[in-house]
Parts: C-alpha cells; structure tokens; sequence
C-alpha cells in the first residue's frame, strides 16, 4: 500500500503564496487517490484541519525535527519547498524536491560566500532527490544554470490560481474614494513596491497595497509616497481576508505587481481571472505568467512606468480583451497541479 508523505509545514505562514500552494494541495490530493493509496501529511503544530474533511495520516512538528527527522518509511516523500525545516536525514522512500526559486542569487544582502553556502545545501538536497519539480520555466532554466542536475530528472509543474467568491459582500476593510489601482504581498524589498506611487502623479487614483509587512521596508514605501506628493492616497491595508481580497480584485481599476524576483507569481493570476488589466515587471517569471495579456514595465523609471500604465490602460479601455485575460488565467488550476504531482508520484512507485 503506497504512503505519500508530504511536508505541509509551510501551512504555519498564512499570508504568503506557499500556503496557498500547500493548502490546495493538501486539499484536493485525497480525491485522487486511488484504493490502495494513502496519504501522509507532515503539518505545523495546531494545524486545525482542512475544510473538505480530507483523509490523511498526520505528523506534527517538533523542534527537534530540525536536528532528528526519522518520519515513518512512505513510497514517496515530497519536499514542497528548497528551504523546508526538515529533510529526511536517511532515505525512507524516493523523494520528490520542489524548487521555487533561488532568489538569494539576487538578494544584495547576501555576500558571496552566503550564496556559495546556500547554493552548497541545495545542491546536496538536488543531489539525495529523485525527482526535480520547478514551479516556472524561468526556474528551470535558472536551476540549470546553477546546479549539477540532469534535465530528465526535473520537470516544471506551474501552480494554480483561484479566488474564492463572495458576491454578496461588501463591506471592504477601507473603502476607497476614488478608482484605485491594487496589489497584495508581503511588503518586502523584493517585491519593489515602493516603485507604485509615481503611478499616482497626474491622476486621482489611490493605491491600496495589501500584505504582512516585513522589517522597516513599509518606510521605503512611505518615503516614495511622500516624495511624489500623494502619501494620502497610497493606503497600506495590512494583511487582509479572502473577503477583502476577493472584493478589491473585482472592483480594482487595474492590478500592479512590479515584483523583482517570483519564481511563479500567483497574485497576477488572480487578478486576471477577473478580466482585470494587470502590470507587471519584466523580471524573472512573471512574463511567463502574464503571457501577452499583460502589460509590462521594463525598467522603474516614473516617466517610463507613467507612459506603460497610461498607454496600457488605453489599449485596454479600446481593445476590449477581458475574455482573453480570463481565458489565459485558466490555464493556471490547481486540480491541474495536483494531478501532475500525483503523476509523479506514482512514476516513482
């Protein structure tokens, strides 16, 4: 009888896209399976459950878990993240290492010998694993440039993306006063948000940033905001409901992500499965998403970020392609994900 365990633990940070990923593959595996297979899910203590009353095996974390990690003997164990807390220490099935990025390459904080390090203890997971998963061709073609792995042990499995709905709600956390442009994530340099408020010069639209903030970097964006005269519409919301997100997605003039370093990109996704127009960077993985139904901004000059958004926004208004954003943002499921995972699952047993 073929044990799957998966490690879950990421399930601990609510507010970030990895949940998302854990949650929904936690969720829809189970209907699946077939007779004689069983899951085993490795979950962050407290973990209440998930809502589908989804039949699994439970592991709960311990701290020691970081030092001895022995789980039970599975077919497959599947590693959801590069930088999981625990990794089996001696081998109890085949294992599976999904990699999301290596975004450290490009963190300016890090030093030289840092990223040789980190490189190092990937490089050792990448080598135990017996199958690859990257999330974006970008990511692929990134862990070929830097990591000693053949092409056919690795395989790219794009997440999913979609909102839950709640027509009848309306009672959004701040309500904006004028149109307004949106975005969500953690607030962290990486995801360059402080780059927005010049799309606020010549216009009455507000911004609304929604997500944890993370260290002084909210202070970047406060800065830029008063720089350019217009610190009383950009509202940071902090982390938000489903209820808000789903209500500021609907009803946002246009969806902005000038993110500098996603191994997917999830936020996007959402918005345009609201036929919204969507504006990204065009750095890493995020052309890959966006496909030719979004918009995008090559450099973070005001002048050239004001001139993408005005003569997207025109495009948009006279072009009329909704249809098309919703249709390429199906694409992206996670039944879809869930079954390309399971399919390599059982390519391992």
């Amino acid at each position: 009888m073929p044990l799957i365990g998966l490690d879950l633990e990421k399930l601990k940070y609510p507010h970030n896209g990895l949940f998302t990923v854990c949650w929904q593959l936690g969720q829809r595996l189970p209907a699946l399976l077939e007779q004689d297979e069983e899951l085993l899910y490795y979950l962050p203590a407290g973990f209440k459950g998930f809502t589908n009353n989804a039949c699994y095996k439970a592991l709960y974390y311990k701290w020691y878990h970081r030092y001895f990690f022995h789980p039970p003997k599975t077919a497959v164990w599947h590693a959801l993240h590069q930088d999981t807390n625990v990794y089996p220490r001696k081998r109890t099935g085949k294992l599976v290492l999904t990699i999301h990025d290596l975004n450290f390459l490009l963190d300016e904080r890090k030093d030289d010998r840092t990223k040789t390090l980190l490189l190092r203890r990937l490089q050792e997971q990448v080598d135990e694993a017996d199958r690859i998963v990257t999330i974006s061709r970008f990511t692929f073609n990134t862990v070929q440039e830097h990591l000693r792995v053949a092409k056919e042990k690795c395989c790219i499995i794009y997440n999913g993306a979609d909102i839950k709905e709640y027509p009848s709600f309306d009672q959004p956390c701040y309500r904006p006063a004028a149109p307004f442009l949106f975005s969500v994530g953690m607030l962290m340099p990486k995801k360059n948000f402080h780059v927005l408020p010049a799309l606020l010069q010549h216009n009455q639209y507000e911004l609304l940033i929604a997500g944890a903030p993370h260290g002084d970097y909210i202070k970047k964006i406060q800065e830029e905001a008063a720089l350019f005269g217009v610190s009383n519409r950009v509202k940071l919301l902090g982390p938000i409901s489903n209820q808000d997100k789903y209500w500021y997605l609907k009803n946002c003039y246009a969806y902005v992500f000038p993110s500098i370093t996603e191994g997917f990109g999830i936020p996007p996704i959402e918005a345009m499965q609201f036929g919204k127009p969507v504006f990204l960077s065009d750095k890493t993985s995020l052309p890959e998403v966006g496909g030719n139904h979004a918009y995008y901004f090559r450099d973070f000059d005001p002048h050239h970020m004001q001139q993408v958004f005005e003569e997207g926004m025109h495009q948009y208004a006279t072009q009329h392609p909704q249809q098309a954003i919703i249709a390429h943002a199906h694409q992206f499921n996670w039944d879809r994900m869930t079954r390309e995972y399971l399919h390599v699952y059982r390519s391992l047993y």
